[in-house]
């Protein structure tokens, strides 16, 4: 049992804590208080050993609730563009160039996201290829197996393949793996249908409202989505535009529930995104990669007002400079300088554990759940030590306490 002592102790749960301690014990949390807080009833029964770890502020690790592991190897080949279907073409191009994904470039992204803080990722694949790697990795989580199929026949034998595929998996207790659909202008209905009934109560990631492209297309059927699926030969002459917003759209095929993962949601309205608060569904956001793929600016402020529920993401390497979530909030910050730096720092912990499923283990410091906790070197001068960590935390201020 050790007691570690920090400038700061943020429960997320709690308010920060300023000069306090968190007790750990077999990988566990026992207790969390200030200096001059009582004693826990441990401290009668046991010696704790006890390190001051001094100016740092120690938190929960990270929570990356979208990413896309297997695309890493595309860091800095797809340029920025003020299009998402000329964006999206360029990445489809690029990823025809290689039969399969390579595999040291998602180890190191591995690597990468561990060093800048992060616990849990939501991994979206559409190969696997990062199935072992991820076992393997002190990273924990939810793989997304996504499947797209805008015209694809026997959408329940495309299901029962991919579940094929996921069952032939080694298990890791830290893991779990769910089918997942795409986005609405790359899944028929009657696909979106088979996957939502084979996901059971698992949480289930869709991209949607990530551009205007795509609410063009779902009102009317037409816009470059329309003609890019022309050019890939994959159009579906049957398929008719539903004439609404995406949240309403999934709504009507049985998807929008308290395990929806709302990627993106960049051009939702408010009526769209008061329909995922009365779901309890989870919108989660990606500002940075939002701007690269030209989907446009989230409007964080406004999720926030919604009373939604926000995560927060980094998207893939494709469209991003790093895998930080840290800075990943600072971007947000800038994009919402009206929402408390505390809301912030829950998207990116409790926020995410909960929607990913792992909200009872991770997320928060409270007694009983894991130790997965980061410490990160905070200047005395610091009075807001929430608002320092929302500003761009480096990983080379960022420690586990595991490591020390």
């Amino acid at each position: 049992m050790i007691r570690y002592r920090a400038a700061w102790i943020l429960p997320i749960s709690a308010a920060p804590i300023r000069a306090g301690w968190v007790i750990l014990e077999h990988g566990r949390i026992v207790a969390v208080s200030s200096n001059d807080g009582p004693p826990t009833a441990s401290d009668d029964l046991r010696t704790i050993d006890t390190i001051d770890l001094g100016d740092v502020a120690v938190l929960p690790g990270l929570v990356n609730a979208h990413t896309h592991l297997e695309l890493s190897w595309m860091r800095g080949r797809v340029a920025p563009s003020d299009s998402m279907p000329a964006w999206a073409a360029s990445l489809m191009a690029l990823r025809r160039e290689n039969a399969a994904e390579p595999v040291a470039p998602i180890e190191t992204a591995i690597k990468e996201a561990r060093e800048a803080g992060t616990a849990l990722v939501g991994d979206v694949t559409n190969t696997l290829a990062p199935d072992q790697l991820l076992r393997e990795s002190p990273l924990a989580g939810a793989m997304f197996y996504e499947l797209l199929g805008f015209s694809a026949p026997e959408p329940e034998q495309v299901v029962a393949r991919a579940r094929s595929a996921l069952n032939s998996l080694p298990g890791r207790m830290e893991w779990s793996r769910t089918i997942v659909p795409h986005a609405p202008y790359s899944v028929s209905p009657d696909l979106f249908r088979a996957i939502g009934s084979a996901a059971g109560d698992r949480p289930i990631s869709i991209h949607i409202g990530e551009s205007r492209d795509e609410m063009e297309f779902l009102r009317d059927g037409s816009g470059a989505w329309r003609e890019l699926l022309g050019r890939l030969g994959v159009w579906n002459d049957r398929w008719e535009p539903p004439g609404c917003g995406p949240v309403e759209y999934l709504d009507r095929l049985g998807l929008v529930n308290d395990r929806l993962m709302a990627v993106h949601g960049t051009q939702l309205p408010d009526g769209e995104l008061a329909r995922l608060v009365s779901a309890g569904a989870t919108v989660v956001t990606c500002p940075r990669s939002n701007r690269w793929t030209g989907a446009g600016t989230p409007p964080i402020e406004r999720f926030y007002a919604s009373g939604v529920r926000v995560a927060v993401g980094t998207d893939s390497l494709a469209s991003v400079e790093d895998l930080n979530v840290f800075q990943e909030l600072a971007c947000a910050r800038r994009l919402a300088p009206h929402v408390p730096a505390r809301l912030l720092l829950e998207s990116a912990t409790i926020a995410g554990a909960t929607a990913l499923g792992l909200g009872s283990e991770f997320g928060t410091m409270e007694s009983g759940k894991r130790a997965a906790l980061i410490a990160i070197r905070v200047p005395r001068s610091v009075e807001d030590v929430e608002e320092y960590l929302v500003s761009g935390v480096q990983p080379d201020t960022i420690t586990w306490l595991d490591a020390m």
